[in-house]
């Protein structure tokens, strides 16, 4: 194990030793080069000759680029063309943790580390199983759920997928919730919970956040450390009064000492920036210390360093000056209330009874989807592809259900989707 690891590893044991534990055996031996390369690097930065970077220059220091890019790119050089650091651009890392306690009002003075930036939240949750998951080891996720999980956790580092059914009576099936973490026979547990969830579009009432951090804390009470991955990629986009509208990072994030919280967020959907490619993680303990949090950032970065180097320079750069536009909340909103309506048309739409016949939603009442279930034997797939045939409307069969991602349907064409949904059973039906 390089020495650099050894230290790291011993300011987490000094101030945590279960996270220590919590780590997966890459986890413990990665490590941010402060020596090498980069330590001289930076102390040559600022002298009059520095032959140290990987980057070209012009003679007069500036960062060497193509001029034709002066008239598509409105920023300065320098927060455009050079390498961003492997931990992310400090100004917007610093910005996105206001962001969190600002959006998370409960999180009143808890110390949470400071955001480490990713390429995107896919990247993250990626490095997040980088540093947490061994071969082997139990991920525990609802059954609806999005399928690039098994893509990073089972084909990427062979851990276990163990599923537990997320809906019961109309809401959260906490018993197969408790069911499922008590079963886990390690003493480490990684639990992976996405609030509002895709593809179900559902995010726990304020009543089931509590019963799911309740049971959280009593495994951890008994003596197992919990790594409980959050994935908040849709945060924000609630519609529902009695939804829980915080992060559950903030109920977890300093609940007990053997429980870390990692969140997992981004501006991705928030702020409609896909392409963007520009995620975080931020880390959260009870009686977590700036020299833990600086431990695990400084892993965090190391493992994307290893991995992609960094992230755009110029995708943070772009966000970094867009939120610090006077108008980006009055924006931002206003796309909200666009969501928020097809929303409520498609929910209104699904009173009409004669849709019963064929199918039935499942509860949602936030982000990007919902799904619905097939009934009278009809197979999802079937109905899928007659659905493009002759409706021209494009769904997602997902095995027993069908998901409608209501994001990118204009508000006119909602009740279409339903109608012609409607009428592709009955085709389907009457064979």
């Amino acid at each position: 194990m390089d020495t650099q690891a050894t230290c790291l590893n011993n300011a987490i044991e000094r101030q945590n030793i279960n996270i220590l534990e919590m780590l997966s055996e890459r986890g413990k031996n990665i490590f941010f080069p402060k020596l090498g390369i980069l330590a001289q690097s930076s102390q040559a930065k600022g002298k009059s000759i520095n032959a140290t970077i990987g980057e070209a220059v012009e003679d007069d220091g500036s960062s060497m680029h193509l001029s034709e890019f002066d008239t598509l790119i409105n920023l300065p050089g320098n927060n455009v063309f050079p390498y961003a650091p492997s931990f992310g651009k400090k100004d917007l890392r610093d910005t996105w943790k206001e962001f969190i306690y600002k959006k998370n009002p409960s999180l009143e003075r808890t110390l949470i580390s400071t955001p480490v930036a990713t390429n995107g939240i896919t990247h993250g949750i990626s490095i997040a199983g980088y540093l947490f998951a061994n071969e082997g080891d139990d991920v525990i996720l609802t059954n609806l759920y999005w399928e690039n999980y098994n893509l990073i956790f089972e084909n990427g580092y062979g851990a276990k997928i163990q599923l537990f059914d997320l809906f019961h009576d109309g809401g959260f099936n906490i018993n197969s919730f408790t069911e499922k973490i008590n079963e886990i026979q390690r003493e480490k547990v990684i639990i992976l919970l996405n609030f509002p969830n895709n593809p179900s579009g559902y995010t726990p009432l304020t009543s089931e956040i509590e019963l799911i951090v309740n049971e959280i804390n009593h495994l951890a009470e008994k003596g197992k450390k919990l790594v409980v991955l959050i994935d908040d990629a849709y945060f924000g986009l609630v519609f529902e009064d009695k939804v829980f509208k915080e992060s559950i990072f903030t109920k977890i994030a300093n609940l007990h000492e053997n429980v870390l919280a990692v969140k997992l967020d981004g501006p991705t959907k928030e702020d409609y920036v896909w392409g963007f490619r520009v995620g975080f993680i931020t880390y959260g303990i009870k009686n977590g210390t700036t020299e833990l949090y600086e431990a695990l950032e400084n892993k965090t970065a190391g493992a994307i360093r290893g991995n992609i180097s960094n992230i755009s320079h110029l995708s943070q750069s772009l966000l970094q000056t867009i939120y610090l536009h006077e108008n980006y909340m009055a924006a931002k909103q206003k796309k909200y209330s666009i969501l928020k309506t097809r929303y409520n048309i498609l929910k209104d739409s699904f009173h009409n009874p004669k849709y019963s016949e064929y199918f039935e939603p499942l509860p949602f009442n936030s982000g990007y989807f919902m799904c619905l279930k097939l009934k009278k034997g009809l197979n999802t797939e079937e109905v899928r592809v007659h659905l493009l045939n002759k409706y021209s409307t494009g769904v997602i069969a997902l095995g027993s259900f069908i998901r409608l991602a209501f994001s990118a349907v204009p508000q006119s064409k909602i009740p279409d989707l339903l109608e012609n949904l409607y009428n592709a059973c009955r085709d389907l039906d009457k064979l």
